[in-house]
């Protein structure tokens, strides 16, 4: 079995007009999110062989905020560049060229393009698109990521940043 840990970017700033898309950074609602998932995480005591990210600094950022959290060196994260562009086939041809030895894969995407594919695998199972730094885990039938598809996908678990700031206070 493979886990799939599928994760949008957190909340990003508008406050920099001189900057490209690929450049804004988090704001502080997402500076604050990205670890308190992180964390979330690290209490389910999940354990990541590969993160994936997108190289968008919000992306990466939150990726690095994350690793933090969950003990993964921020060192080892595969910036893949094709995921700030994506669409649904191209991040199915991203997790289906993971190495086999990674049995938990977390990927930080971007919307819609993210909550399409979290919709693609596991259909009906999320009744809404994913907010900023929300986590869809989905378990894989497998034992090659290449095999993935719909067919051997299962939801497993939903985590929103609303629900774990409540959890804080």
């Amino acid at each position: 079995m493979k886990s799939l840990y599928l994760m949008r970017h957190a909340k990003s700033s508008w406050s920099f007009d001189d900057l490209t898309d690929e450049q804004r950074p988090l704001n502080d609602r997402g500076r604050d999110d990205a670890p308190r998932m992180g964390q979330a995480l690290a209490k389910r005591n999940i354990k990541i062989d590969l993160l994936l990210s997108s190289a968008a600094v919000r992306a990466l950022t939150t990726a690095a905020l994350v690793a933090k959290e969950i003990e993964y060196l921020p060192e080892r994260i595969a910036v893949r560049p094709e995921i700030y562009h994506a669409d649904v086939q191209t991040l199915l041809d991203i997790v289906r060229s993971c190495p086999d030895e990674a049995n938990s894969v977390l990927l930080v995407g971007h919307n819609n393009t993210i909550s399409e594919f979290a919709d693609l695998l596991s259909p009906g199972a999320l009744h809404e698109e994913i907010p900023t730094a929300g986590i869809v885990c989905l378990h894989l039938q497998v034992d090659r990521w290449v095999d993935a598809n719909q067919s051997n996908t299962e939801f497993y678990f939903f985590d929103r940043p609303r629900d774990k700031r409540r959890d804080a206070e």
